[in-house]
């Protein structure tokens, strides 16, 4: 071992003189009786010496009036020693076995068992700083005890100092690789490089950006993506070390102790650019200098305070720039001669620089700083075919290791890490750092072993799930809930899991939306299989509670709620994914086969035939309430099933209301818009109930096919109103909102028409845009919708997002649209490269919401008043449109295989007949039958295939001198029994054209 620096330390078998400095590497003649040197450590007022045998060297520096500086201190240990550390007057010693023990500055010579919250954990790493003390077990949980005046314990503002070691709960689930404590600060660094800095940070040495004490850890963002691998901290700069060997240091810079030829401090981590390329493999700092060891040049560069002449190159002054260390030449020449010896590792002590070495041939290489460090457990391949391995005499211990690791969220989160270059280190919201195949075939080995895979089950259940933290301080602490459905995944393959699924969506949705949020970004960019595995997970069991709900008294309700909006999220997830799963993945078509044929009369009959009369309306009432609730996650519905829901909603809206109780409207034909604004300003109904229209001096009775005509009359004359409140599109046909913010009055009747009309299950002939539906729905309308709605404008937004800097030069486009600024002084902003997709942006923006905003909000506070229910809002924008306007694709043989028949045959001629003559006529006529018939040529979704068309032979005499009548109620058409084709065109065609009065028939 060599030293340079302050040493006074001949007590232990060091043979110096009382204060002397050596200011370039020295042998330190060490006693042939003891071995090599494995660690050391220096504290003010400490130092302790640790040999490859595990015995340990202490001596406490005492007052100059004592004669003597140092004075050698025998522990009392009956364990062999695995790291040591110091701080200003404490040492705290980690055995092989875990256990730590602890000794400080005192007359008392025997050391002393840590407190009773880590005796029984195995401690994996242990840090010092000047008066506090940082502990990592195994299990993954970090401890701190001792100062706490600037935050270094990281247990929050205010909290006292404590010799009891406290578990650090906001890092609780991240797999950490290495802790590290200065003077008064902390770090800890994660497995994939995030790194963690609380405590004193009066000089920067957190590296946050700021000098403000830090009393819980909080992420070095600076850092990310970087591929940190070791933390050093000195007495106030911290030194950072790269997986590249890049070097970053901030802190202090009093005394140049940062490298960067400069005396001031820095608030961020700063790249040692003189390090650069020299590819360190090893950073130490000692209170005030720093020491960087590049294995491939064989050389230590040391910088910062040189007062002691720690810095080896024989001066006893500061040097902000790292220079290379004056080795000894058996050591800087050791690549030339076989049997010389070769640095191990560097150490820096207060004011001492120490170098181990050892001889070459029986140590090939140096090691990192990463690799003299033992880590947390992880779940690997290995460990599943050990525990797949083991025997009944073993089980005990195989239980006992299975508890600690998967009660663990840092060992899950810890294992199966993308390691191909290095990956994992670039872990984020966009990419999870992990090897989820290796994940899956971890549980797929211990799904051969049922005893170990319900050992497994059962302890994530009841340990780890109710032990996750709900704001994981980095992405890293999410990573288990990627890999935990691959262990559901399995289990639910041998019908088993339910509970654990249960349990998991539970865990998700606990998390704080912020970290909810990551959560989605990953599942956004995992692996198809991996994704759709955790869609299946939640399917299969959303799926088999549905069924327990139908089939027995229990209610669980509240478990499908959590699965089932589990489900939700991940459908809205698969939106935003490049793979996608289709719709019908998502479908529980135990749900829409329900739906498919539900009806409240038959309902006791679905239910299982065993239930007594009683047990049978307990079930309903807890079915239909878990229906019903079930509305808020529309991705399990099919568009059938949405649409019984819907119904169902409405129909329960209704039971509040009195027996045949209707909101009845009374209209003229000629001045339909007029006598409904009247109604509606009267206030004097109720939407909840069915509205039933009555058309003045006409005697039809309605039964739905008269509110239908309404409302396709009205549709009409909402269009050409003279005050023009909707504007009909000359490139697209489409109605939009005018830009008259004056008509507010007249928005929210429109609103409560369409709102009115998909209460009552009717159709509106208003050909509103999807736009107008997205923003029903809280969706936003895009380039597309525009595109849609005004094709040119659209157009030409594209067209500018392709010009070269010389067109839109030319184009002197400035942030303004029809006057009005898009953003503050748009008239003086000219669009440009770089703004002009903010510029497309804003455009759409001002369109569709901007333009017509008070508009819309009287539009929607109608919509929602006349349609008094939530359900709605289940539909896509795509499926509420066509479920207000109905569908345009007529496939006419579609009519004639829905066709019913009373009194004739398909066969007969007059039916052949009247089929050759409806599919001869013109697409206006054909329109005009269907309104004849239903009251509207709109389709339901689904098309003519869900019209229902009953033709009915009317057998007269002087049958040619009637018309065709139609009753739009119930979709009939009474056809006289006409003599010929020509006599049944001539009559069709002028019924459909000229017959619009309805009557009692």
């Amino acid at each position: 071992m060599y030293c340079w620096g302050e040493f006074e330390l001949q007590k232990l078998n060091i043979l110096t003189k009382k204060n002397t400095f050596c200011h370039t590497p020295s042998a330190l003649q060490i006693t042939v009786t003891e071995t090599a040197v494995s660690g050391l450590s220096i504290g003010e007022r400490v130092i302790a010496i640790l040999r490859e045998n595990g015995n340990v060297s202490v001596a406490v520096r005492l007052n100059e009036q004592t004669g003597s500086s140092w004075k050698p201190i025998g522990l009392t240990r009956h364990a062999k020693i695995a790291a040591v550390c110091v701080g200003a007057t404490h040492v705290a010693l980690l055995t092989e076995e875990g256990a730590l023990l602890h000794w400080i500055s005192s007359d008392v010579s025997s050391l002393q068992k840590c407190p009773a919250n880590l005796q029984n954990r195995q401690v994996v790493q242990v840090t010092c700083g000047d008066h506090h003390s940082l502990a990592l077990t195994k299990d993954g949980q970090l401890f701190t005890w001792g100062q706490n005046s600037n935050g270094q314990l990281g247990l929050g503002k205010g909290e006292p100092s404590t010799l009891s070691p406290q578990p650090l709960k906001s890092l609780a689930g991240i797999p950490l690789s290495q802790i590290s404590a200065g003077g008064d600060h902390s770090f800890a660094l994660s497995l994939s490089g995030a790194v963690f800095g609380w405590g004193k940070n009066t000089a920067g040495q957190l590296g946050l950006g700021s000098k403000n004490d830090i009393p819980v850890p909080v992420q070095v963002t600076s850092l990310n993506f970087k591929k940190t691998v070791h933390i050093s901290c000195g007495g106030e700069h911290t030194a950072v070390l790269t997986k590249d060997g890049l070097v970053f240091t901030c802190g202090s810079g009093h005394y140049g102790q940062l490298g960067h030829n400069s005396l001031r401090d820095e608030l961020r981590p700063r790249l040692v650019a003189e390090l650069w390329g020299s590819k360190v493999s090893q950073v130490a700092c000692g209170r005030y200098h720093t020491l960087a060891f590049a294995e491939s040049q064989n050389t230590i560069y040391a910088f910062g305070c040189g007062e002691h002449g720690q810095l080896g190159n024989g001066q006893t002054h500061n040097q902000a720039v790292p220079l290379p260390v004056s080795l000894p030449q058996d050591l800087s020449t050791l690549t030339e001669q076989r049997n010389e010896s070769t640095i191990k590792n560097i150490f820096a002590g207060a004011n001492q620089s120490f170098v181990v070495c050892k001889p070459k041939e029986n140590c090939l290489a140096s090691h990192s700083n990463c690799e003299q460090i033992k880590t947390i457990w992880e779940l690997d391949l290995e460990i599943a075919d050990r525990w797949m391995s083991s025997n009944s005499k073993s089980w005990t211990k195989t239980k006992r290791t299975i508890t600690k690791m998967f009660s663990s969220a840092s060992c899950i989160n810890g294992s199966f890490l993308e390691q191909s270059s290095g990956k994992h280190y670039l872990t984020s919201e966009h990419q999870c750092g992990l090897d989820l195949s290796m994940a899956r075939q971890f549980f797929e080995k211990l799904s051969r072993n049922e005893k170990i895979l319900k050992e497994v089950e059962r302890v994530v259940r009841q340990h780890l799930l109710p032990s996750l933290s709900s704001s994981p301080a980095a992405v890293e602490g999410l990573r288990v809930y990627l890999i935990l459905p691959e262990l559901l995944r399995v289990l639910l393959k041998q019908q088993q899991g339910t509970q654990l699924a249960i349990s998991l969506a539970e865990a998700i949705l606990r998390l704080h939306p912020d970290s909810l949020k990551t959560l989605e970004s990953s599942w956004c960019r995992i692996g198809y299989s991996f994704f759709k595995t955790m869609v299946k997970n939640f399917h299969s069991v959303s799926r088999n509670l549905f069924n327990l709900i139908r089939d027995e008294e229990r209610d669980h309700s509240r478990s499908l709620g959590k699965t089932v909006e589990m489900l939700q999220k991940l459908y809205t997830v698969n939106s935003q994914r490049l793979s996608r799963l289709s719709d019908s993945q998502f479908h529980i078509e135990e749900i829409n086969k329900f739906f498919a044929f539900l009806k409240f009369q038959v309902i006791f009959f679905y239910l299982s035939y065993w239930m007594d009369l009683e047990m049978r309306k307990r079930a309903i009432i807890i079915f239909m309430k878990t229906v019903l609730s079930l509305t808020r996650f529309p991705c399990i519905f099919n568009m059938d099933a949405k649409k019984d829901v819907f119904h169902i909603s409405v129909n329960e809206g209704r039971h509040c209301t009195p027996l045949r109780a209707c909101n009845t409207l009374h209209v003229r034909r000629q001045t339909v818009l007029q006598d409904t604004l009247e109604h509606l300003q009267s206030n004097t109904h109720d939407f909840s109930m069915p509205l039933e229209v009555k058309f003045m001096e006409e005697n039809g009775v309605d039964y739905g096919g008269v509110s239908q005509e309404f409302f396709s009359l009205l549709s009409k004359a909402l269009i050409s109103m003279d005050s023009k409140p909707l504007e009909v599109l000359e490139e697209s046909e489409l109605v939009w909102i005018m830009s008259d913010d004056n008509q507010a009055e007249v928005y929210k009747n429109i609103g409560i028409t369409v709102g009115m009309a998909l209460w009552n299950q009717h159709l509106v002939n208003i050909p509103f845009p999807l736009a107008l539906f997205k923003k029903l729905l809280g969706k936003m309308p895009t380039l597309e919708d525009l595109e849609e709605m005004l094709p040119s404008e659209a157009r030409s937004l594209r067209a500018l997002l392709d010009y070269d800097d010389e067109t839109l030069e030319v184009l002197e486009q400035d942030f303004t649209v029809k006057g009005q600024d898009l953003i503050p002084n748009g008239g003086e902003i000219l669009l440009n490269r770089g703004n002009r997709q903010k510029f497309v942006d804003l455009y759409v923006d001002f369109v569709f919401n901007k333009s017509m905003a008070r508009q819309f909000e009287a539009f929607a506070e109608g919509f929602c008043c006349a349609c008094p229910t939530e359900s709605w809002k289940m539909f896509h924008p795509d499926e509420l449109r066509m479920l207000v306007y109905g569908e345009t694709q007529y496939e006419w043989e579609d009519l004639r295989k829905v066709a019913k028949y009373n009194g004739c045959e398909s066969s007969d001629l007059l039916i052949q007949n009247f089929w050759s003559v409806l599919f001869g006529l013109s697409k206006e006529d054909k329109l005009k039958f269907l309104t004849f018939v239903y009251g509207t040529y709109r389709l339901p979704i689904g098309g003519l295939a869900k019209r229902c068309l009953n033709i009915v032979r009317l057998n007269m005499d002087n049958s040619d001198e009637y018309f065709p009548q139609a009753n739009t109620c119930f979709g009939t058409l009474r056809l006289p029994n006409y003599s010929d084709i020509g006599i049944l065109r001539e009559k069709l065609i002028h019924a459909i054209n000229y017959c619009d009065v309805i009557g009692m028939s």
